[in-house]
């Protein structure tokens, strides 16, 4: 644990001197911020056409239950829960910005050869890598959080942001979030220690993101609702999956031909 705890400092550290590597975060961020009000606020107030007189929007906004809401705020209650699955975006956008240069970056600044010199095992350098792109992402996608939740309780309908503190978000949030991010994180970051160009990497890295975007579509237009349980069982896949990919990770990460064919 000191050695990784040293990597991530310094991955910390590296970042500090390359914070336009964090711009693609924060622009997500905000548009997960902006869209869902300027939708669930702002068209209605701007053609005064309350969200509760679509009958469609209804029909939809059933799956949530909360009958004890009005039919307008169980709608925004629908819409803000959909919503709420683009936070997932702000960690995995870290990971194609962040994991996808973590190795070749380091390749192109000369970094890498001394890292790799050192005791520090192939395991808690990979670690180090993706728990270093992780908390600054994930950190912003928190502060993201924080004041989606905060807009909820100032413009949303009585009783949607009490709603909104469900089993349901939690476990979006503190769950499927963080697995999510680490099952992109280290995807980009095996992707990255096999080719030999970061856009090349990001290329691919965007990949990872298909299968959220499939089920923020899906949940919209009506074809699924992730209950809270089967939420759970996505995100224990997901931490799954990581660890899965961080054994592969390892058995991919050939430390002497990498630099080598690099060179």
């Amino acid at each position: 644990m000191k050695s990784i705890r040293a990597l991530i400092a310094k991955e910390f550290l590296d970042l500090r001197r390359n914070r336009a590597a964090l711009v693609p975060v924060a622009m997500i961020t905000v548009l997960s911020l902006a869209l869902p009000f300027a939708v669930t606020i702002g068209i209605p107030v701007a053609t005064g056409f309350p969200l509760g007189d679509d009958p469609g929007l209804q029909r939809l906004s059933a799956v949530v239950g909360r009958d004890e809401l009005s039919p307008n705020g169980r709608i925004e209650l629908f819409l803000f829960q959909q919503f709420l699955m683009l936070f997932l975006l702000t960690p995995i956008t870290g990971a194609m910005s962040l994991a996808a240069h973590a190795v070749i970056g380091e390749k192109q600044t000369h970094t890498l050869e001394p890292l790799l010199a050192t005791p520090v095992t192939t395991l808690e350098l990979l670690v180090a890598k993706v728990f270093g792109a992780l908390l600054p992402t994930l950190a912003i996608s928190m502060a993201g959080l924080v004041l989606y939740f905060a807009g909820i309780a100032a413009l949303g309908d009585p009783g949607v942001f009490n709603a909104m503190l469900s089993a349901r978000s939690a476990t979006l949030i503190f769950i499927v979030g963080p697995a999510a991010a680490l099952v992109a994180l280290q995807g980009a970051l095996v992707i990255s220690s096999r080719v030999n160009d970061a856009r090349t990497a990001q290329q691919f890295a965007v990949l990872l993101i298909m299968p959220l975007a499939v089920g923020i579509i899906g949940q919209f237009v009506g074809r699924m609702w992730l209950s809270v349980s089967l939420l759970a069982f996505v995100g224990l896949g997901l931490f799954g999956i990581w660890i899965l990919l961080t054994l592969v990770s390892v058995a991919l990460f050939d430390r002497e031909s990498i630099l080598t064919r690099w060179r």
